[in-house]
């Protein structure tokens, strides 16, 4: 088991600032900001983070300051159905969660983002902690990484930003989940020399050098839309 807390000063711009007194510890909203802009950009910064969540095919959970869930996504009912956890209702949601860190001392403290890393089923998980004004209202935001699912970055963007050809889209994806480029070849019968050709041509429009750092770029590009 492993707890890290890492820590985060969120920056809200000209819309949000906060003064701290070091002699009363207190927290101060300038006065010429109304709560409807703050709670506004707060919003923007809840929905900025779950939608990129969604992007990359991992599950969010939104908890209100009781801890239960209040919002989600199908990626996280997914996750915790992998777990044998029912996942159709918040209430079931909320008891799926409890449960999954029920051996790990951890605390969802409101306006923070904490990662659950499910390493496997019945193991317990690795919690990592963000803090800072990132969700409004007193919410919190748990995303659900289950290690054995694995998002795929959009075919459509591929061949937009690298000029890829529809056999090269797709034998990036296949490397992407992991498939030898000898495995690739039987499964679709082409010769090892076709393979090897296209991989090459993936090199040369992707601007790297190796299978492994072609496979890391399309990881990071899972990320977009």
């Amino acid at each position: 088991m492993t707890l890290i807390d890492r820590h985060n000063d969120v920056a809200a711009g000209s819309q949000y600032i906060v003064l701290r007194n070091t002699r009363n510890a207190r927290s101060t909203q300038l006065p010429d900001r109304s709560d409807a802009r703050i709670g506004g950009a707060r919003r923007r910064s809840l929905e900025s983070i779950t939608g990129m969540l969604d992007r990359i095919g991992c599950g969010y959970l939104v908890l209100d300051r009781d801890r239960k869930v209040i919002e989600w996504n199908w990626a996280a009912q997914d996750t915790l159905e992998r777990q044998g956890e029912a996942a159709e209702t918040a209430s079931e949601l909320s008891a799926g969660l409890r449960r999954l860190v029920a051996n790990v001392p951890v605390h969802f403290q409101p306006g923070s983002l904490s990662w659950v890393v499910i390493r496997s089923r019945g193991d317990r998980p690795v919690i990592l902690n963000e803090t800072g004004v990132i969700a409004p209202d007193g919410t919190s935001i748990v995303a659900l990484l289950d290690r054995e699912n694995t998002s795929a970055a959009n075919p459509q963007t591929l061949q937009r930003m690298f000029g890829l050809t529809s056999a090269e889209t797709q034998l990036a994806l296949r490397l992407a989940q992991g498939d030898a480029p000898l495995e690739i070849a039987r499964s679709w019968r082409l010769s090892r020399t076709t393979i090897r050709s296209q991989l090459a041509s993936l090199f040369a429009k992707t601007e790297t050098k190796r299978q492994a750092e072609l496979v890391a770029l399309l990881g990071r590009i899972s990320v977009l839309p």
